[in-house]
């Protein structure tokens, strides 16, 4: 069957509310008898009746449904799997990463349209998706606590805001019973340092292990944000290690410090709450912060952490 155009479309449906017969309305516009028999009879509305307009639709959206199909291939599918799988990369990284590096690829909505049908037939990739295709309510953050010589937040330079300068990082803690994770982020360039505190959130060993992982990066380290927890009260030997500023965000205002209560968000789909990380060592998360790390972000550019920290490190 040949492929017509719109305005053939409004020509079959003039001609056809003027009572042509079908074989004169396909000698009119150029095509088989059996065209318009076909047309007329797959294009019809919800009402029975053919419209241009609903026609135009339907082939339109007939063609979308092709492609799709035509484009899902094994090859597309396997590469779809194993990012989920091997790596949790979300569908929009999956699209992202493709489009930025010539691979043929599924649009995002498609690829999560997989996804559930996998859930449906007893599948288990949307294990691996990092909101299991739920929605979770948002953390609002930790209690005020009187912590001495505070620093707020609307004290730091205004330029930190826009992201423009490497070096400023945000700071915050996972807990997950009495165990406790520190993370922090490099705000421009999304880079994650985490490390289990075997001491408990005591100020003391916060502050110890904070330094310990921004040491090797003193020299890329003009700032720290973090929130009003009491774990943050020795800020001011922080400040005295690395040389640089810690300011604090303002009670119950998580979105001030995003990239890191975005980062943990992230990290929870490794360590989801109420799990043990009692017995997580050194090795478990490192691999954890290196998956993290090497995945391509969409506020990016689908490059990723450590390619762009590496670069403004080195």
């Amino acid at each position: 069957m040949k492929h017509l155009i719109e305005e053939q479309r409004y020509t079959i449906y003039r001609m056809h509310k003027e009572h042509r017969t079908q074989q004169e309305i396909a000698r009119f516009i150029g095509v088989s008898q059996a065209t318009i028999s076909k047309e007329l009879s797959r294009n019809r509305n919800s009402l029975g009746h053919y419209s241009a307009k609903d026609a135009q639709m339907f082939a339109k959206m007939r063609k979308e449904r092709y492609v799709k199909k035509r484009k899902f291939s094994s090859k597309v599918e396997t590469f779809i799997r194993d990012k989920l799988q091997k790596e949790q990369w979300s569908p929009e990284q999956i699209k992202g990463y493709a489009d930025a590096n010539g691979l043929s690829m599924i649009s995002v909505e498609w690829i999560y349209h997989f996804i559930r049908e996998d859930k449906h037939s007893g599948g288990t990739l949307y294990k691996h998706c990092r909101h299991r295709l739920k929605h979770r309510k948002r953390y609002v953050g930790a209690g005020v606590q009187h912590i001495p010589n505070r620093v707020s937040i609307h004290e730091r330079p205004t330029c930190i805001n826009d992201r423009e300068e490497f070096g400023h990082w945000e700071m915050d803690l996972i807990e997950n019973g009495k165990d406790f994770i520190i993370t922090l982020v490099e705000r421009k360039t999304r880079y994650l340092l985490m490390a289990k505190l075997p001491n408990g959130k005591k100020a003391g060993e916060v502050a110890k292990m904070a330094v310990k992982l921004l040491l090797p990066y003193k020299n890329n380290v003009i700032s720290i944000t973090t929130d009003n927890g009491g774990e943050f009260a020795k800020h001011e030997w922080i400040s005295d290690k690395l040389k640089a500023p810690v300011f604090f965000a303002d009670p119950y205002s998580s979105w001030q410090k995003g990239s890191i209560e975005n980062m943990n968000k992230l990290i929870r789909q490794y360590i989801p709450k109420n799990s043990s990380i009692k017995n997580l060592v050194f090795n478990d998360l490192i691999k954890i912060q290196i998956k993290i790390n090497n995945r391509p972000r969409k506020n990016l550019h689908f490059i990723s952490p450590s390619s762009l920290f590496y670069n403004f490190a080195c």
